[in-house]
């Protein structure tokens, strides 16, 4: 049950009310936000709340339980700390969002409603919806180790064993010409094998998106020219000589990490499980006919 402090409570009992919304944001990078659907901006707990920020309430929902309650917000990129770059960076991914009634007359009267995190956002140009769950989705997260026939360690890290950090498995290169935020020729990887960065990662070094990291969909190698295309476009447009280093990709297959890579002796993985072709498969004779029985012979 929900504490509501004695001033609001007496001020929620009044004929008429002052209320609004506030939403405290704090982004993967530490950065902290305010947001108001108020029309003037409000400041409590050193942080300034913005009003005509373009975010608003578009949705609330709780539930009881373990169920995972949530809601949504709509807002409009351009104003202050809600931009194109930052969205598409992943900044906001799952920033924890603190919503609070407030009564704007007199900011000290207020509670907390609910905390929870940004989950998907969906955009239609200018505009974006994002979803809030509840700490409630956090019980569905994937907790150990999961059996199955593909490895779970990253290529470079402790379980791996592998050095990424050498020429072998890291190229430096540069940006020839960028056809768009999705695909690139680069200069600096003529040595490298077609496919080789295929799943690899692309970090950005200088230019308008450095600091940014890129998975790499396709790597591509046709005489001398060298493309690089990646499964999601970079915040900012890449330009002509702007400056990255991309890691050799692994596709998570014991064949893999055992030829291409020589390491088969720490692959992370249960290649030689049963799939669902053999559970559903039945026992039969050496003619191909059902010989259920043979099984208990």
């Amino acid at each position: 049950m929900r504490d509501i402090p004695v001033e609001l409570a007496g001020h929620l009992s009044g004929e008429v009310t002052t209320l609004c919304h506030c939403w405290r944001v704090t982004r993967r990078d530490g950065v902290v936000l305010g947001f108001t659907d108020h029309d003037d901006d409000l400041a409590f707990d050193a942080v300034t709340f913005h009003a005509a920020s373009g975010l608003e309430a578009a949705e609330a929902k709780t539930d009881f339980g373990f169920a995972i309650g949530g809601g949504e917000v709509a807002g409009a990129l351009g104003s202050d700390g809600l931009t194109e770059a930052d969205l598409s960076a992943g900044l906001w991914d799952s920033a924890k969002i603190e919503l609070f009634l407030v009564n704007w007359s007199a900011v000290e009267q207020r509670v907390l409603l609910r905390v929870g995190e940004v989950g998907e956002v969906r955009r239609s140009g200018a505009a974006f919806t994002a979803e809030l769950r509840s700490m409630m989705h956090r019980l569905d997260a994937r907790r150990g180790r999961l059996f199955g026939a593909s490895c779970d360690a990253e290529l470079g890290d402790a379980r791996c064993g592998k050095d990424a950090t050498t020429s072998d498995y890291r190229g430096t290169g540069s940006v020839l010409v960028a056809m768009s935020r999705f695909e690139f020729r680069a200069a600096g990887l003529g040595d490298y094998e077609s496919g080789w960065f295929r799943g690899g990662l692309v970090s950005w070094v200088s230019g308008p998106n450095a600091g940014r990291v890129s998975e790499v969909r396709e790597h591509r190698v046709d005489g001398g020219d060298v493309r690089l295309a990646l499964w999601q476009q970079t915040p900012s447009a890449a330009g002509i000589g702007d400056t990255f280093t991309v890691t050799a990709g692994c596709d998570k297959r014991f064949e893999t990490c055992r030829d291409r890579f020589g390491n088969g002796a720490n692959f992370r993985g249960f290649p030689h499980m049963p799939g669902t072709d053999r559970a559903l498969s039945y026992a039969a004779s050496d003619d191909g006919n059902l010989d259920g029985g043979s099984l208990f012979r």
